[in-house]
């Protein structure tokens, strides 16, 4: 099962697609998710967004900087305050 990921910034969508695996970097930490994680909302902050498109595939990282992780039934959306890629 593949997982809905979103990166939203305030100018434009940068990606949206099905994906494996997201780790953000949350401000507490960063955190993993896969197809049915818990619902759950995080700030985040400054880092990279490790995306694995498969289970054992190399991970795309983009920088971001700021923002929120929401995760709900629809999947993962990160608003971030600014995304490079």
């Amino acid at each position: 099962m593949a997982l809905h990921f979103e990166l939203v910034t305030p100018e434009r969508l940068v990606r949206s697609e099905e994906v494996h695996m997201v780790v953000v970097p949350g401000t507490e930490g960063e955190f993993g998710v896969l197809q049915g994680h818990a619902p759950f909302m995080s700030t985040v902050r400054d880092g990279d967004l490790a995306i694995y498109k498969t289970e054992n595939g190399e991970p795309v990282k983009i920088r971001i900087e700021g923002g929120f992780a929401e995760v709900n039934e629809k999947g993962l959306t990160v608003l971030a305050e600014r995304a490079e890629g």
